[in-house]
């Protein structure tokens, strides 16, 4: 049974990302178990609880009020993992981290759609997306880099199609590569490019006509003088 929300208004951002948020749901402060909810696509399978922002709701909110619904628990919500991009389903899921410290027997996708949850070891759960949602596992990834970041540093964001661990933090390589990608400088690189296979194209032909001044330098020499006139 798929789950709808019949009255829920979707949120894009100004570059038209669709706004989501998400929780990662540990076991304690040591992070070694992490809370998973079955697929309501395909109820075989395993994802992280998460979904939409809502209309005047901030991400923390909707990450939290998405576990309650999703997973039936609720927790002290902590740091945010970073904002993963998916630029293939043109959405951005804000990823936060929550200790669990009380778990409902029954909950409301448990009652409307059936869905279930179970604790996983890090290892377990990133086996078990990546039989369904494999971009989550960067969610995983991440949750073990980020431990000792510092508190008050911005969230990073983060490519859920980059490889284990890859990390694309809008402080370093996302402000980087902003003007090679969607600027001017891109143009003038490229002008820049072609100048350059220009000047080696003249070196070339100027290499290759280096005898020319040769030649011309020979140009202003003299006839040679008619033979003297012999004596009698």
């Amino acid at each position: 049974m798929v789950k709808e929300k019949p009255n829920s208004t979707r949120i894009y951002d100004k570059e038209g990302y669709r706004r989501r948020a998400a929780c990662i749901c540990v076991r304690s402060e040591a992070e070694a178990e992490v809370l998973l909810v079955t697929s309501s696509r395909r109820p075989e399978l395993w994802i992280v609880p998460g979904g939409g922002v809502e209309p005047e709701e901030e991400a923390s909110l909707t990450a939290a009020r998405e576990v309650l619904e999703e997973a039936g628990v609720m927790g002290d919500l902590g740091r945010c993992l970073g904002i993963f991009e998916n630029s293939e389903h043109m959405h951005r899921t804000e990823v936060f981290v929550m200790v669990v410290t009380q778990e409902l027997e029954e909950w409301e996708d448990s009652k409307t759609i059936g869905r279930k949850r179970q604790w996983f070891s890090i290892e377990e759960a990133l086996s078990q997306l990546a039989l369904h949602k494999p971009t989550q596992r960067t969610y995983l990834q991440q949750l073990r880099h980020s431990k000792h970041r510092c508190p008050n540093s911005a969230p990073p964001i983060i490519s859920e199609h980059g490889d284990d661990g890859a990390t694309l933090e809008t402080t370093t390589d996302a402000t980087a590569e902003e003007p090679a990608t969607s600027t001017t400088p891109m143009a003038n690189n490229s002008g820049e490019t072609e100048v350059v296979a220009t000047g080696d194209q003249e070196e070339q032909q100027a290499s290759s006509s280096s005898p020319t001044p040769a030649e011309g330098d020979a140009e202003p020499t003299t006839a040679p003088s008619p033979p003297p006139t012999p004596t009698t």
